[in-house]
């Protein structure tokens, strides 16, 4: 039995509420269950120095975690003077997520930065930030488009992503913390709304998994994400 008592595959309670913040271009609060993140969309009149010249843009990703999103209070890693290897992953892996869908020819040459600012922790903060990006990110390529600063398709599909497990022996999905903290496998997926595979983070914390249960993980994942990417199409209605 699951500490939540949901069944071995069933996604905690999720909400994507849009054009929380008044001043950025696009912005989405997400829920997953007790995990809450605040993903906002800034564009941005300019372009990695590296990219100039090239007739295409760029969208890049920044995560952090409020000082009191857990338990105890965290220090700010800003009072620290620089940022730990776990953020460094996440908000890489958030920009990699986003620009598997994002035609960035047609997106021209600006940049969108995506903020995910943890405001509450329940384990799956990495995979809550990413399905909140991209409707962040859809909302402000449509104010772009309202003001013809963009035309065709700039955004190529759907992305989501969430996190499987081996818990108690069993495969479920969406851990929240008290699974995450004891799973002997932790993984998380992000996919296309297509069924694309982005991106796979695996990790056995105890002995190896095998791959039929890496099968079992992969088949959850699928599931869980295509009902994410129809929750993200109800949002964007």
């Amino acid at each position: 039995m699951r500490p939540s008592k949901r069944a071995a595959d069933e996604l905690r309670a999720v909400t994507l509420e849009r054009s929380v913040s008044k001043h950025a271009e696009g912005s989405c609060l997400v829920k997953f269950g007790d995990t809450h993140v605040l993903c906002t969309a800034s564009l941005e009149e300019r372009i990695p120095p590296w990219l100039r010249g090239q007739n295409r843009g760029w969208v890049t990703a920044e995560y952090g975690m409020l000082p009191r999103a857990t338990g105890d209070r965290m220090r700010r890693e800003a009072s620290a003077g620089k940022q730990s290897g776990r953020t460094q992953e996440i908000q890489r892996l958030i920009g990699r997520s986003l620009r598997a869908v994002v035609d960035l020819e047609a997106l021209g040459e600006v940049q969108i930065s995506v903020d995910c600012d943890v405001i509450q922790a329940d384990g799956g903060t990495r995979t809550a930030s990413i399905t909140g990006a991209w409707v962040a990110l859809r909302d402000c390529i449509e104010w772009m488009r309202a003001r013809d600063m963009v035309s065709g398709d700039v955004l190529k599909d759907h992305i989501a992503a969430i996190s499987c497990g081996i818990y108690a022996g069993a495969p479920v999905l969406d851990l929240d913390y008290a699974e995450d903290s004891t799973a002997e496998t932790d993984a998380n997926f992000v996919m296309t709304g297509s069924g694309g595979i982005v991106e796979i983070q695996g990790t056995a914390e105890g002995a190896p998994f095998s791959e039929d249960e890496f099968t079992q993980l992969l088949g959850l994942a699928k599931a869980g994400i295509g009902r994410l990417v129809d929750l993200q199409k109800m949002a964007i209605l």
